[in-house]
């Protein structure tokens, strides 16, 4: 125990790194289970819209949409998520996968999906990259 306190007090800034990368470990591992969403790969995905009828939902802004998005996704940009949440009513007990360009716009709309009682929010991770990446089509 005194070599513990002695390594702590002679390796400080050491020891606190490895606390904070615990915590965000921690955080990333439980985090999703708090948040009340969670993430599926394009794969899962694709399933999910072809075997469920989810509802896939673009959240990127016009700009970003209009250069290529998911077939038969539903644009609503973030900034106006808010206002245009009737829209999406009659999918509150529907699967909703939500999408972004890299997941972390997205990640914000689940968030708020979840707050107005939307049942089952997915994040599309990595986002529309993601979705490319894996060799998916997109619609210009």
């Amino acid at each position: 125990m005194d070599q513990l306190i002695i390594f702590t007090s002679n390796n400080t800034i050491l020891v606190i790194a490895i606390i904070i990368v615990s915590l965000m470990l921690i955080h990333s591992l439980v985090g999703e289970k708090l948040r009340g969403y969670s993430s599926v790969s394009p794969a899962q995905s694709t399933q999910m819209i072809n075997h469920d009828d989810a509802l896939l939902l673009d959240v990127r802004e016009s700009n970003e949409y209009t250069t290529g998005h998911i077939i038969n996704s539903l644009h609503i940009p973030l900034s106006s998520l808010k206002t245009r949440m009737a829209e999406l009513e009659k999918h509150k007990s529907n699967k909703v996968i939500v999408a972004c360009r890299s997941g972390h716009r997205s990640s914000q709309a689940c968030a708020n999906l979840k707050k107005e009682g939307f049942e089952q929010v997915f994040n599309l991770r990595g986002g529309v990259m993601a979705w490319e990446s894996a060799n998916l089509p997109l619609v210009k």
